[in-house]
């Protein structure tokens, strides 16, 4: 967080604001590039991806921490106001690359080290060793699918006051971590 705030490497602030959210929220890499405006209910503090862009064809829920929203308010000058969150400078009418992300980590020098998709392995193993939260929690958070076919068509249970407090938790490690 410290090298992404201080921006030794001169990124544009919407590279900066979409590291950010990867780190708050550790969506998938697509799922945030191709964010709408649209998706954000910042009264409810609340993103609802659309099942069509998620993974696994479910609509996904993420409770937004109070972090999150100061982020996407300084993203939303740069964004599209009828489209994209993170628009792409290079192709109108498109979202940011995904190589945007890459090269942003590799330019800080995480090149081999991180990716996009390292933010969900940091999230869900410092959310359970850290934060004390029970697997099923970020597991939630991270959209997974239940990979035994009893339990998948038994329990679909969301966890969203739970993931909920862990995220704005998540948000408040996160802060604590920088210093």
């Amino acid at each position: 967080m410290q090298k992404i705030e201080r921006n030794g490497n001169r990124l544009f602030p919407t590279t900066i604001n979409a590291l950010l959210l990867m780190l708050l929220t550790f969506v998938r890499t697509g799922e945030l590039i191709g964010a709408r405006l649209c998706e954000f209910d910042l009264h409810s503090k609340i993103w609802l991806i659309p099942a069509e862009r998620m993974k696994m064809k479910r609509e996904h829920i993420v409770p937004l921490s109070r972090q999150v929203l100061a982020v996407l308010k300084n993203q939303m000058q740069y964004s599209d106001p009828n489209g994209y969150l993170f628009p792409s400078q290079i192709r109108p009418g498109s979202h940011m690359s995904n190589n945007t992300i890459l090269k942003a980590l590799e330019r800080m020098g995480y090149k081999g080290k991180m990716t996009g998709h390292g933010f969900r392995s940091l999230a869900m193993t410092a959310i359970i060793e850290k934060l004390g939260y029970a697997k099923e929690i970020p597991d939630r958070q991270l959209a997974h699918a239940e990979r035994n076919k009893v339990l998948a068509a038994y329990d679909r249970s969301q966890h969203i006051e739970a993931r909920t407090r862990m995220m704005q938790d998540w948000a408040d490690y996160l802060d604590k971590m920088r210093g």
